[in-house]
C-alpha cells in the first residue's frame, strides 16, 4: 500500500468517525448558557463539532493556558460559512490553526475559537509552466507541508516555509518568515471570509505588508489600516507563486534548514517559536542573552538556555508564568539597551 493511499484511507476513516461523533453529540453541544447566544437553531444545519469550555492548553504549542467558551471544528468551508452566520453580532471570534504562536491567559477566553486545521486543508498545484508554479493552499495546511509540496513539483522559493511550525493561516496573519523568506513575498492573492459567511478575493493591494505585520486597508481611499487579527474577516486560502526550480535541490535545502532548527532551537520542549520580533539592526535573542536571562525561570516557564528568544514549558507552566517571563525580558532589555521588544506571539484572554 502506497504512503499516499494509506494517508487517504486513514483520512477517510477519520472523517467518518468525526462526522459520526459530531452527529451523536450535536444536540447536547449546541446548547449554551454563555453570554453570546447562537442566532439560529443550528442542530439540523451544521455538520461540524462544537464544544463548550474547551481547554486551549490542548490546542496551543505551549501546552498552557485557560479554556475558551466555545470551540468549533467545521466540517468544510460550506459548514464554516453556515456556522459564522449563526453567531451573534458581538460574538468574539478567533481563527486558530496549530496554536503555535498563541497564548490564552489562565482565566480563559470569551467567545468562540474556530479551528481550521481539520477541514481547511486542501493543497493543490493550480498551474506550472516554464517560469513559475501556482499553489493553492487552505489556511489549515501546515507551512512545512507546503514547502515539501512545492519541492515535489520542482518549485523553488518555498523552502523557508519548512521552518515555520504553524499553518498557512497563521503565516498569512503575521507575515511569518525565517531564513531570509517571508510569507507575503510569495502570495499572489488570498480568499477571506466574513461574519456573514461571504467569501472575498483580495490581492496584495488590499493590505499594508511589513515585517511581521499585515494590515487591511479600509475606507474609500484605503488609507485606514486594521490588523489582520482585529477585523471580522479571516483568511481561508491563499494562492502562492513560486519560481520553477530543481526539486532535489529544494528538498536538500529543506533538510539543511530543518537540521539548523534542530541544532539551534529547543524543539523537544513545548514552545511557541520566537517570542519577540527582531528589532531593527539587532537580534532579540542576543539582547536577552546579554541581559543574563538565558535559563531564567518563573514557575514552570523557562527562557531556553539553547535560544534566548524561546520560552519553554518545562511541564507545569501556567500562562501567567510565560507572560511573566515575557514582561521580564522586555523590562530588562529596555533598561539596559533602551530597546522595546515587540512580541511576535499573540496573547489573548483574561488573567486570573
Amino acid at each position: 500500500m502506497s504512503g499516499e493511499f494509506r494517508y487517504a484511507a486513514g483520512t477517510a476513516r477519520a472523517d467518518r468517525g468525526f462526522r459520526a461523533a459530531s452527529a451523536v453529540r450535536r444536540q447536547r453541544l449546541f446548547h449554551t448558557t454563555h453570554p453570546f447566544e447562537l442566532r439560529a437553531p443550528v442542530a439540523d444545519v451544521l455538520r461540524g463539532e462544537l464544544r463548550r469550555d474547551e481547554p486551549m492548553s490542548r490546542h496551543v504549542s505551549w501546552r498552557a493556558g485557560g479554556s475558551v467558551d466555545r470551540a468549533y471544528w467545521p466540517a468544510d468551508l460550506a459548514d464554516l460559512q453556515a456556522f459564522l452566520r449563526t453567531l451573534a453580532a458581538g460574538e468574539p471570534v478567533y481563527f486558530v490553526g496549530l496554536g503555535s504562536n498563541l497564548l490564552v491567559r489562565d482565566a480563559g477566553l470569551r467567545g468562540t475559537v474556530v479551528f481550521t486545521h481539520w477541514a481547511l486543508r486542501n493543497l493543490s498545484l493550480v498551474r506550472s509552466d516554464g517560469s513559475e508554479g501556482l499553489v493553492s493552499a487552505d489556511v489549515g495546511v501546515a507551512s512545512p507541508k507546503v514547502a515539501r509540496f512545492a519541492a515535489l513539483h520542482d518549485l523553488g522559493g518555498a523552502e523557508f516555509l519548512a521552518g515555520i511550525p504553524g499553518t498557512i493561516g497563521g503565516a498569512l496573519a503575521m507575515n511569518a518568515g525565517c531564513y531570509g523568506g517571508e510569507t507575503w513575498n510569495v502570495v499572489r492573492e488570498v480568499t477571506t471570509i466574513d461574519r456573514r459567511g461571504h467569501l472575498r478575493c483580495r490581492t496584495l493591494a488590499d493590505y499594508h505588508i511589513a515585517y511581521r505585520t499585515v494590515l487591511l486597508r479600509t475606507g474609500h481611499s484605503g488609507a485606514a489600516l486594521r490588523s489582520s487579527t482585529d477585523f471580522d474577516e479571516w483568511f481561508v486560502s491563499a494562492l502562492l507563486a513560486f519560481p520553477r526550480g530543481e526539486g532535489a535541490q529544494a528538498r536538500q535545502k529543506i533538510r539543511e534548514l530543518l537540521a539548523k532548527r534542530i541544532a539551534s532551537q529547543p524543539l523537544g520542549e513545548p514552545n511557541a517559536g520566537s517570542v519577540f520580533r527582531n528589532p531593527t539592526g539587532a537580534y532579540a535573542a542576543r539582547l536577552i542573552e546579554d541581559c543574563g536571562l538565558k535559563g531564567r525561570a518563573i514557575g514552570g516557564a523557562l527562557i531556553s538556555p539553547k535560544h534566548a528568544n524561546f520560552i519553554v514549558n518545562t511541564g507545569t507552566a501556567t500562562a501567567a508564568d510565560i507572560e511573566g517571563l515575557i514582561e521580564l525580558a522586555q523590562t530588562a532589555v529596555r533598561h539596559k539597551f533602551g530597546v522595546d521588544l515587540e512580541r511576535e506571539v499573540r496573547i489573548i484572554g483574561e488573567p486570573r
